[in-house]
């Protein structure tokens, strides 16, 4: 029997993307490699298996990820279902028993009368339903990532990720950082920290010398000249870094009036500048290294992180350009995008890309239009990060400053910041569900 939808990917957005639809009424076709094959990250046989920690992260949906399981629930995600199932204690984090979440949720699948899994190492993608979703996730290899960059243009594949870390701006004291762009080109595009020579050989020194996460069994740590981890360029030459993104010239520290020795930028992430990423500052040291090496930075003492930085392999689409607000493929929209493969990052982020995947897909096997959630909302935002045009596109979890820009007057202050993205995110979800008729399945 013909299916309405193939999906390729048995982990969390195939999973989540496959019981929507077969939910709905859609027949499914799963290829799932298992247990024929593992990829060198699994140690189970189980589908949706969370092969690096149990953790979902935060709950409140006060943040940027709570918000988006907050979402979730109220669309009817069976990620989401399987995760409240089997939650541990983890304080003010979700956290889950791997084993029993990987296990309900293949139990799900198994169950379905209108998923049929076939278990099959799959080498090209397989177009035998008018619709496909490729969920084959961040280790998608051999001759399916070479066909995948035949269909999408081997520019457009991506086997590392490089990111960097991201700041909440109010953390930033800006009694030493100062706007400015080199040699005034661009205007006051970036937040500059000034360095002494002192303090920037406390920094190498530092990135040198910080404990650094070890390559896992199946990543190839030769790293691409032209984003190499910060803390490679340290080891390389004292003066390396000074003479690659922590040149000061063309900046003067408004403070001395005197070109600093090195200078660490910030480069704005969002229209409200509430966000800025640290240019340059991809890296592989462990989360707690990088916070203490960061926070030791001029202007970074009290510094809040919305996104700590990493370096591993990752194989993504870059999909700015290459996808529809959709994720489909624009050349050929035979073909959606789901999970990490498509540029999300993350557990929560992956299947809240599969949910939104599976409601398009059914949507169009029905022919009953469905426009994409707005851009107030958690998922429309991460729809938007993945489509807005971005030279330096990288993989990333969400954040408040994916969000559109709160009303200018009156500044809030940042917990009720928060809130009133957290208020405006639900009252657009509302709208939007009731506008398309959108309706929560019950898992």
């Amino acid at each position: 029997m013909r299916p309405d939808v193939v999906v390729v990917g048995a982990g969390l957005a195939g999973c989540e993307a496959a019981l929507q639809l077969a939910r709905r009424g859609a027949v499914v076709r799963l290829y799932e490699r298992k247990p024929q094959t593992r990829s060198a990250a699994s140690a189970s046989d189980l589908f949706a298996e969370l092969v690096c920690s149990n953790s979902l992260r935060g709950r409140s949906p006060e943040n940027a990820v709570g918000l988006l399981k907050e979402e979730m629930q109220r669309l009817g995600s069976f990620v989401m279902a399987a995760a409240l199932e089997c939650e541990v204690p983890a304080g003010g984090a979700l956290a889950v028993d791997r084993e029993r979440f990987a296990a309900r949720l293949t139990q799900w699948v198994r169950d379905e009368t209108r998923i049929e899994v076939v278990t099959a190492d799959v080498e090209d993608i397989p177009f035998d339903a008018e619709e496909v979703i490729l969920a084959t996730g961040p280790l998608t290899e051999g001759a399916l990532a070479e066909n995948l960059a035949r269909h999408t243009g081997a520019e457009h594949l991506h086997f590392y990720d490089a990111i960097a870390p991201i700041i909440d701006a109010d953390s930033i004291d800006r009694s030493i950082a100062f706007l400015a762009s080199r040699y005034d080109k661009g205007g006051d595009d970036y937040l500059n920290l000034p360095l002494s020579e002192e303090e920037y050989h406390e920094l190498v020194e530092g990135l040198k010398q910080a404990e650094k996460v070890p390559p896992r069994p199946f990543e190839d740590p030769t790293y691409f000249e032209g984003c190499l981890p910060v803390d490679i360029m340290a080891e390389r030459g004292e003066q390396t870094l000074a003479y690659g993104p922590l040149k000061p010239v063309g900046l003067i520290d408004p403070r001395t009036g005197k070109q600093p020795h090195a200078v660490v930028q910030l480069r704005v992430e969002n229209a409200d500048r509430t966000a800025y990423s640290l240019v340059g500052f991809q890296t592989r040291l462990t989360h707690p290294a990088q916070l203490e090496v960061l926070r030791k930075l001029p202007g970074l003492a009290k510094a809040e992180f919305l996104r700590l930085g990493s370096v591993h392999r990752n194989t993504f689409i870059h999909a700015p350009g290459l996808v529809d607000r959709h994720i489909r493929l624009r050349r050929d929209p035979r073909l959606s995008f789901a999970g990490q493969v498509s540029g999300v990052e993350g557990y929560v982020e992956s299947a809240a890309s599969g949910l939104m995947i599976g409601l398009f897909t059914h949507s169009r096997i029905v022919r009953k239009p469905l426009m994409p959630p707005p851009s107030e909302t958690m998922h429309g935002a991460l729809l938007d990060y993945l489509v807005k045009p971005n030279k330096r596109f990288q993989p990333s979890n969400v954040t408040h400053a994916m969000l559109p820009s709160l009303p200018p007057k009156p500044r809030l202050r940042k917990r009720d910041r928060k809130r009133a993205y957290m208020e405006r995110a639900r009252q657009a979800l509302t709208d939007w569900m009731s506008e398309w008729q959108v309706q929560s399945i019950e898992p």
